[in-house]
């Protein structure tokens, strides 16, 4: 005997985002977004601080290259600690860091007359707290999705990371010449404080206690050999140890040097990056409807897009040119971000997330301060347009390398659940298939 089935319910109209957007995703890219926002406004203030002390252009970069240094040096440590720890309890402790001693920038600047010593002892502690937080977000955020919707959900999360950068930036210049920088650096502390609130209600009712391991040291070697084990993780890390650097180098030393003698200054070069910006932004959209098969196959194709800034700029080309080009590497890099995070989260034990995404993270930081202090070296040595082309082929290269590796070209998608706390992933349940450009 069969009892009658209750009545369906009504669909619940005043849901505003799609079923795959939980409540952990939903705090995840909302406090995210917070402290993109106001992290690239306070780039822009504190190198105005820098420079209102009566620092130089050295000055500058000392205190830029005391947080790049911190990163470096503890993000193995933190990836280590996420994977032991909750990793909501380490990215709330890495908010409160960055909390107090962005605050403790601000109050310095505002006081007036800060010394470089204690501008580069607070940045460093930035960047310490970054390298606990960056390897827990990203095992966080690679838990908080399931299923055929992720690579969207990692779209969508890293559109609004792009457009939090750009209006960051944009609304900083602003406010710095509007308020000064003392009071943006105060701006981005509230940032941090705001978002740590915010992530202290992430549930993980759902991921599996962490057993206990052999300490911290056991842990760091066992994501090593995580890394190490895949041929197509640690050469794609290596490749882009390579790519950030130079491009970084690029972008961040011969660009403005470009602008100023060629193009018009200092405008002309802050319209490029904001088309870059624009161009991730379309970059997210574009990855939230298209799902490539070949997932490492696809990125490491867009990658080599990121050689043409370099080379447009080793010309130099027009402005109008110039701009079409950072718009199409922002596109491309979008395509290459979404898809590794994809591939990360299909392939990767839940428990060693943060261990990975750690080795990621220093693989792809590691040599940006190395070859930016060498750009000026460089330049005199060879000069300027050769160093340039010599970006554009090394990125060329070291992606060509990476297309040797059988796993980056044959890796496919997997329409799969990953289960929090297991090794393996499990069957998706069955779902209407949807149909995606290929």
């Amino acid at each position: 005997m069969t009892s009658a089935a209750a009545p369906p319910s009504p669909p619940n109209r005043s849901r505003r985002r799609p079923a795959w957007a939980g409540r952990n995703y939903t705090l995840l890219a909302v406090s995210a977004f917070v402290t993109t926002l106001g992290a690239h406004g306070s780039l822009i203030a504190s190198a105005f601080a820098v420079l209102d002390a009566g620092g130089d252009g050295g000055d500058v970069g000392l205190v830029a290259a005391a947080r790049t240094l911190f990163l470096v040096v503890f993000l193995l440590v933190g990836g280590a600690v996420a994977d032991r720890l909750p990793r909501h309890h380490v990215m709330v402790a890495a908010n409160a860091l960055n909390f107090l001693s962005q605050g403790a920038f601000a109050l310095l600047v505002i006081a007036g007359e800060p010394q470089l010593w204690q501008m580069m002892a607070l940045s460093a502690l930035g960047g310490t707290g970054q390298a606990f937080f960056n390897p827990a977000a990203e095992g966080m955020l690679m838990a908080s999705v399931s299923g055929e919707q992720a690579s969207r959900a990692f779209a969508l999360f890293r559109m609004g990371m792009s457009g939090a950068a750009v209006g960051g930036a944009a609304l900083g210049g602003a406010m710095v010449a509007a308020i000064g920088p003392g009071w943006v650096l105060a701006v981005d502390a509230v940032a941090f404080a705001v978002a740590g609130a915010l992530r202290c209600f992430l549930d993980v009712s759902h991921i599996a206690p962490r057993e206990a391991g052999g300490g911290l040291l056991a842990d760091m070697r066992d994501g090593w050999r995580e890394f190490v084990g895949r041929p197509w993780l640690w050469t794609i890390v290596a490749q882009f140890s390579v790519v950030v650097a130079v491009v970084g180098a690029a972008e961040s030393v011969f660009g403005p040097l470009v602008a100023r003698d060629e193009l018009g200054g200092a405008g002309p070069w802050g319209l490029a990056l904001g088309a870059f910006g624009v161009g991730t932004i379309l970059g997210g959209l574009l990855m939230m409807r298209w799902k490539p098969q070949r997932l490492l196959f696809a990125a490491t194709l867009s990658v080599f897009s990121l050689a043409l800034p370099s080379a447009a700029l080793a010309v130099p080309v027009p402005l109008g040119v110039l701009i079409a080009v950072m718009f199409v590497s922002g596109v491309t890099i979008e395509i290459f971000g979404v898809s590794w995070i994809t591939a990360l989260h299909q392939e990767i034990p839940e428990e060693k997330l943060s261990r990975v995404s750690a080795y990621d993270w220093f693989g792809s930081v590691a040599m940006v301060p190395l070859a930016t202090a060498l750009a000026g070296p460089a330049e005199s040595a060879f000069g300027r347009t050769p160093a340039l082309w010599g970006c554009a082929a090394l990125v060329v290269l070291a992606t060509s390398a990476v297309l040797f590796v059988p796993d980056v070209r044959n890796l496919r998608r997997r329409e799969t659940v990953k289960v929090a706390g297991s090794p393996e992933p499990a069957p998706a349940p069955a779902a209407p298939v949807e149909v995606t450009p290929r």
